[in-house]
């Protein structure tokens, strides 16, 4: 393992994302934060504007002033969609590792991309050598990629209990449905929306963007890929009264009889090694309270042997292996170092 130290810039620092990527990087032993960003809050001391994590004398820069340096070797990009295409050109021309955590590069149809985020692609070129970054699913491309798209939230949770009973043949790959319950920080600090008001989102639960929610085309594209034919799926996010959290219960047909043991031992084949999956036995159900403000994902499946179909149970923080702590695990395998280096933390609990 490489023990040099690595020097960091995060653009987008004042978002959920930033500050979660700030939170996990205090503790990398290999790690030094050396330029953050935040267009609304230029100027200020990082301390002034994320109060939470005072004892850095940082200043914030505009995203073109910290993409001018040259003293970092790694850009996470925790900036809205459409804005870190623009920047990674230039990062990645003169040897940055750059990690994004929007959408920017996980669709590789740009047709796909601009019909479900509205955005014409910016790096089209670019897209060939963005590695999809589920360290569990494709950690050797993972290490010799210098650009990360950081894969989506409800994604996450849906491959990691999904994919591997794709690559092993065992379900049909278009009857999948999704149903996943998100907390309201998935929808990043400045939005607007009055859905996601305490007032509105407290006492209630309610479905939203059935049929089109940018996720989708996302994990068709993943789940084809580790089935090795097309997927279809139906996704269906409903918003819950918490601040973090994805559970995810998926339902497939199965191709042949299995046993719930079977696909348990699946997943534990799968997982080995890998520190932040965790397979539950046949007794056990995942919390979302199990994994908040962690890197670490839940996971376990149920075989109804009367329908033949089989129920596949994942639970993340949207937050944590979601977004910025994948993002660390990500660059902890560029760089050498251990995949914890930083994320070895438990959830908060209760």
């Amino acid at each position: 393992m490489k023990t040099a130290q690595v020097r960091i810039a995060i653009l987008g620092a004042t978002g959920y994302g930033g500050m979660e990527l700030l939170r996990y990087l205090r503790l990398h032993p290999a790690a030094t934060v050396a330029a953050v960003s935040s267009e609304a809050s230029a100027g200020q001391p990082l301390a002034a504007a994320i109060p939470h994590l005072a004892g850095t004398e940082l200043i914030l820069q505009s995203a073109a002033d910290v993409v001018a340096r040259d003293d970092y070797q790694v850009a996470f990009c925790a900036l809205p969609n459409g804005q870190a295409m623009r920047l990674a050109p230039a990062l990645l021309e003169r040897g940055c590792t750059v990690i994004d955590l929007s959408a920017d590069f996980r669709l590789k149809d740009v047709g796909v991309f601009s019909q479900f985020y509205q955005l014409e692609h910016a790096a089209p070129q670019l897209l060939p050598q963005a590695v999809y970054g589920i360290p569990e699913l494709y950690r050797e491309q993972i290490a010799a990629a210098r650009l990360i798209a950081n894969p989506g939230c409800f994604p996450t949770s849906a491959l990691l209990a999904l994919a591997p009973l794709l690559r092993a043949g065992l379900i049909d790959p278009q009857g999948i449905i999704v149903d996943s319950k998100t907390g309201v920080s998935g929808a990043g600090r400045t939005v607007k929306d009055t859905m996601y008001l305490l007032s509105e989102a407290n006492e209630d639960v309610m479905g939203y963007k059935i049929g089109t929610h940018r996720h989708t085309p996302e994990m068709e594209q993943q789940l084809t890929e580790a089935g090795g034919s097309e997927a279809v799926i139906t996704f269906v996010p409903h918003l819950i009264p918490m601040t973090r959290g994805i559970y995810t219960t998926a339902y497939a047909e199965l191709r042949r009889d299995f046993a719930t043991a079977d696909l348990l031992e699946i997943y534990r084949q799968t997982y080995a090694g890998s520190p932040f999956v965790h397979v539950l036995d046949e007794k056990t159900l995942p919390h979302t309270k199990w994994c908040a403000g962690s890197n670490r994902a839940f996971l376990t499946a149920r075989v109804d042997p009367r329908t033949h179909r089989v129920t596949t149970l994942s639970v993340i923080d949207n937050l944590g292996k979601g977004m910025a702590g994948q993002a660390v695990q990500n660059m902890n395998i560029i760089h050498g170092f251990p995949e914890t280096d930083g994320l070895d933390c438990t959830a908060v609990y209760p």
